[in-house]
Order: C-alpha cells, then sequence, then structure tokens
C-alpha cells in the first residue's frame, strides 16, 4: 500500500494543496477582521456575498473544514481530499478550475470547430460596481456592444462572401452561469 505522496507502478501522484501555508491565506486570514470592520465603519460593509468567499476561503482545502476519503479498489491506498469553497475572486485554486471546466466546455460542448475572434469588453471598477447592481443597465451595455461588434464582423464576413457569425456572451459575476450562444446573420 503506497502512502501520501508516493506514485503506484501505473497511477499518478495526489499531493494535497495547502491553502494554509501561502501568503494569500495568512494575509486573509490576519487582516479579514480589520477588513470587515473598517469597512462597516465607511459604510453598511462589504455585501454578504463578499464575506461569505472569504469565509469559505479561509476553510477551502483545509482538512480540519471536512474531507472525503478517497480508496483506490486497486492497490487499497486512501487519501482524503479536502472539500473545496468553490468559490469565486478570492480563491485561486477554485477560479483556476472554474476556468478549466468553463474552457473545456466551451471547446467541447459550445464552440464549433472553426477560426474565431475573441472580443472582451472590460470596464473601469467604478462602472463595474454599478453594472453589478443593475443588471438591466448591463443587459443594454452588452447589447449595444455586441451589435457593434455584430456590424464590424458582418461587414468583414461580406467582403470574404461568408454568411455566419455568432457570439458567446459571459459575464463574470458572483453567480456561476453558463455561456450563451447568439446567433446572427451578415447581409
Amino acid at each position: 500500500m503506497a502512502g501520501e505522496g508516493q506514485v503506484e507502478e501505473r497511477g499518478r501522484e495526489y499531493r494535497r494543496r495547502q491553502p494554509e501555508g501561502t501568503v494569500l491565506y495568512e494575509a486573509v486570514r490576519e487582516n479579514l477582521a480589520t477588513l470587515l470592520e473598517a469597512a462597516s465603519e465607511v459604510g453598511c460593509g462589504l455585501p454578504r456575498y463578499v464575506e461569505r468567499d472569504f469565509a469559505r476561503y479561509l476553510e477551502c482545502g483545509v482538512l480540519a473544514h471536512g474531507f472525503a476519503r478517497v480508496r483506490c479498489e486497486s492497490c487499497k491506498d486512501e487519501l482524503r481530499v479536502a472539500f473545496s469553497c468553490k468559490g469565486r475572486g478570492v480563491c485561486p485554486s477554485c477560479n483556476a478550475k472554474r476556468a478549466h471546466v468553463t474552457a473545456a466546455h466551451l471547446v467541447e460542448g459550445v464552440l464549433p470547430r472553426v477560426p474565431y475572434r475573441q472580443w472582451t469588453l472590460s470596464f473601469p471598477h467604478r462602472v463595474r460596481w454599478v453594472l453589478l447592481k443593475d443588471v438591466g443597465l448591463l443587459s443594454d451595455v452588452l447589447t449595444v456592444f455586441l451589435r457593434a461588434v455584430f456590424a464590424l464582423q458582418a461587414s468583414s464576413l461580406q467582403a470574404r462572401n461568408c454568411g455566419h457569425f455568432w457570439s458567446l456572451k459571459q459575464v463574470r459575476r458572483r453567480r456561476a452561469r453558463r455561456p450563451r450562444q447568439r446567433s446572427g446573420r451578415s447581409g
């Protein structure tokens, strides 16, 4: 039976990540209470989801906050795998996992197997907060942006005698959402 960190002949090594040993974890653990207090003194504090994401981050990947026991049927080796927070914005491990899963979903199930171009719309932080709180305004802004991109793409596609274009809209917000596909036709 292999111990933690050893590799069997045909297996892969599993190494538990140890977030509690990182600089980010220490900074959040040592300063979160001060941040929350300062935010509440300035105004009404941070949104609840931000506080919740920080709290979950401090538990993410830490065995003391829960784990699953995984057992290999062939070699009978057992590992403890700590639960993850699946949060957004704070936890680098969960953000990387989400980015990987989203990219795989797009490549395998959404994007056609043709060349495509990526357009990114970004805003200054003050505008982001306004758009975060006003979903209708965000939708209107994205619609105007997509119309401009569609017009540019349509003129380009007509020049090359192509007839189809489409867009993928993904808004990075606090809740996970699957990207939506929008079709259009030039000409």
